[in-house]
């Protein structure tokens, strides 16, 4: 039986080839005879004997006429503890200058995600350190918690900051996949992990924005296989970050518009539901362990219905929603309190303590956004009394939900704060209970908790 074919065009990162004899699956990868390093994968039948694939290497050098062969596998990464404190692209190959990786397995990219009777939801709480997502957002051991915001506010920021508290504090394994990004975040971020010693307990998979859309496609993939590895081979705790899933999405349009397809209403590809579900149903816990997911995405235009973040967004068990008017006033990080959201409010996750205390917090920070629209238009004045008792009271909790981060202490001057989840409790109770009247509204921006309030 024939083995070989041939290319027979190239468009762009498109390749179509012909193949005689057994038909190819999808996504099995292909070799050029001419050019063993540049590997092919297939992606569809075209129609008998013909194929499209994809180029996972620049395509500049094919030609038309030249032989490829089957390998009869999947694009396979390497696995191992061999790659903690490294950086690698999407195919693997160490991107660091610390010289070559070697381990002793690899696993195919493409992997089913557990079975439904072997993950396990897990009612324990981790504690970030960060006020308004412990309060506002919590984050459970296998769950996931998205980022939300348009360019610029500090969603890096805010996911860095994440990853330095966790992996200090609960000494579990980093994964972080940087799907689309800059190669100054890039490198910012290895730089950082590096200075805080949290590099060691890391693997670092990056696919850059100036890379072809194949490649920002494969790379979340990739890392979700490794933290695969260790969540079911090592039983290791693993904390899962991803900058930015949107970018995943954006680089699945590219190729969907390069291969021809047609796009759906809105003008993403029409398999952006299957495709998200793909990256996100492999990242749940098991009985044994768990991958515990922070995921940033980019909001285009800073419009939250546009589709393919609407379709990403229900994965989520926590969603943290930038804006850009906080941003604007100063208050960081800027996160819009009554906007984020979370699935796991209630008193079984929370305790009852810190439930109730969140129920009246959004209950008189609603208030406070309509009262707010008054002040706007006639002044605070004009407010009933109870209603500026109120009005301060929640404008209190804003403030007391700002807080400096250790990432960014080289450039603002001032150390970053780890607040534990039951003082901020405490703070905001004191708050809503009228402890703090009298004390402006402006002493609370960027203390740690009550106990740093300068009276």
């Amino acid at each position: 039986m024939n083995q070989k074919g041939k290319i027979l065009s190239v468009i762009g990162d498109v390749v179509e080839v012909e193949f005689f004899g057994e038909e190819l699956f999808k996504n099995e990868i292909l070799v050029v005879e001419e050019k063993p390093s540049v590997l092919l994968e297939v992606i569809s039948a075209k129609e008998k004997n013909k194929f499209l694939c994809l180029c996972l290497k620049k395509s500049e050098i094919l030609e038309r006429g030249m032989k490829v062969k089957r390998t009869k596998k999947m694009l396979e990464i390497p696995v191992g503890d061999e790659l903690l404190g490294r950086a690698i692209d999407a195919f693997g190959n160490p991107i660091d200058n610390l010289g070559e990786i070697k381990t002793k397995e690899k696993k195919p990219i493409y992997q089913k995600s557990p079975p439904y009777t072997e993950t396990e939801l897990k009612k324990e709480l981790i504690e970030t350190g960060i006020k308004a997502v412990d309060f506002f957002t919590p984050l459970v051991r296998g769950g996931k918690l998205g980022i939300f915001g348009g360019a610029g506010l500090g969603k890096t920021v805010l996911l860095s900051e994440l990853m330095y508290n966790l992996v200090n504090k609960e000494r579990g394994l980093v994964v972080f996949a940087g799907i689309g990004e800059r190669i100054r975040e890039g490198a910012e971020l290895y730089q950082i992990l590096k200075e805080m010693n949290v590099l060691p307990s890391s693997v670092l998979v990056f696919g850059q924005m100036n890379e072809p859309a194949v490649v920002r496609f494969k790379v979340g993939l990739s890392a979700i296989t490794i933290a695969e590895y260790f969540r079911d081979f090592k039983k290791r705790e693993v904390f899962f970050f991803a900058d930015n899933i949107y970018r995943f999405l954006q680089a699945g349009n590219e190729l969907s518009t390069l291969l021809g397809y047609i796009p759906s209403e809105g003008g993403y590809q029409a398999t952006l539901e299957s495709e998200i579900g793909t990256l996100q149903e492999r990242l749940v816990a098991t009985k044994e362990a768990s991958i515990t997911s922070i995921e940033a995405i980019y909001v285009p235009a800073d419009d939250i219905t546009d589709p393919a973040v609407q379709a990403v967004m229900p994965y989520f068990d926590s969603v943290v929603i930038f804006s850009r008017d906080i941003y604007q006033e100063g208050r960081l990080p800027a996160i819009d309190l009554l906007a984020s959201s979370s699935s796991l409010i209630s008193p079984d996750f929370l305790g009852k303590d810190h439930y109730f205390v969140l129920l009246e917090a959004k209950r008189i920070l609603e208030r406070q956004r309509e009262l707010q629209r008054i002040v706007d238009l006639i002044g605070e004045a004009e407010l009933s009394f109870e209603d500026r008792i109120l009005y301060h009271r929640a404008k209190k909790i804003i403030n007391f939900m700002t807080q400096d981060f250790s990432v960014v202490s080289p450039q603002t001057g001032k150390p970053g704060r780890y607040i534990k989840r039951e003082k901020t409790v405490e703070g905001v109770k004191k708050i809503l209970e009228g402890e703090f009247d009298r004390v402006p509204d402006e002493k609370f921006l960027f203390i740690g908790d009550l106990s740093d309030l300068k009276t």
